[in-house]
């Protein structure tokens, strides 16, 4: 197996798109997004770049796969103007279980626009095999809290018989301790989470659920051989500061890290840019 880390936050875009290749090539969340409105600003120049760059990565490796996978139903998840979900096999988070009604909306639309073109299974919970490779899927997680008003989310875990990957979209830390449970009781070699919200504190994040999130980061960190951390955490300057005690453990990278590459922290630089 190989994990491609495609596009994310700390690559310029919002996204935690990943692509798994193995006897059958499982991409996780294909799509990218810029944030409308930062610090009151539009996205500027050098966002809508790294946007047209990674839109397009993205398609290129779409082709190359034979499975989707979207774990819910933000934009910078899926894109339903994007027609490579065609022909091939997408297993999606529910479209009218465990939903809020914003993502419900956006659901049904997909689900009617590729159900005649699509081989498309609704996975929540559910465990699928293909090709020798086990894709199981958790059942909803929030979005953030328990109390959050964004809907639930569905983590993915992929194993080849020889590594074993898992992939925790919008978790938001995790904040809740059965999310940051599950990632755990999965035994991955590899898990790629989604951080919390932290550039939120003190408006729509708490102190609290900081310390819940850097609780359970600190258990999964010490449970994991390698976390990727990243998305809404790296929208955050001072994400390091915040998370000190993450990153007292070595084993704990950002997307741009796992690939050797410089942060590119464009919406957090907003105006400066």
């Amino acid at each position: 197996m190989k994990v491609y880390l495609v596009a994310s936050d700390s690559l310029g875009v919002r996204s935690l798109s990943v692509f798994v290749e193995s006897s059958v090539n499982v991409f996780i969340d294909p799509s990218a997004a810029l944030g409308p409105k930062r610090y009151g600003l539009p996205p500027k120049p050098q966002e809508l770049e790294a946007l047209r760059k990674y839109k397009a990565e993205i398609r290129e490796w779409a082709r190359m796969a034979d499975i989707f996978v979207i774990s819910h139903y933000h934009y910078d998840h899926y894109d339903p103007e994007e027609e490579f979900y065609a022909g091939k096999k997408v297993y999606a988070k529910h479209w009218r279980d465990k939903i809020n009604y914003s993502q419900k909306k956006r659901a049904y639309f997909f689900h009617e626009k590729f159900k005649d073109v699509a081989d498309i299974k609704y996975v929540d919970g559910i465990t699928m095999e293909d090709e020798g490779v086990t894709i199981e899927f958790s059942k909803p997680f929030p979005h953030g809290n328990e109390k959050t008003r964004l809907g639930y989310v569905i983590m993915t875990t992929i194993d080849d018989g020889k590594f074993r990957v898992l992939h925790a979209s919008d978790v938001e830390g995790p904040i809740v301790e059965d999310a940051a449970d599950y990632i755990i009781s999965q035994n991955p070699d590899l898990a790629i989470i989604d951080g919390p919200a932290t550039y939120f504190l003190g408006y729509r994040f708490s102190n609290d659920d900081l310390r819940r999130s850097i609780n359970n980061l600190v258990k999964i960190a010490d449970n994991v051989d390698k976390v990727v951390l990243d998305h809404h955490l790296l929208r955050d300057l001072k994400y390091r500061e915040r998370l000190g005690e993450v990153y007292e453990m070595s084993n704990v990278l950002t997307f741009a890290e796992f690939k050797g590459e410089k942060l590119n922290m464009l919406e957090a630089h907003r105006r400066v840019l």
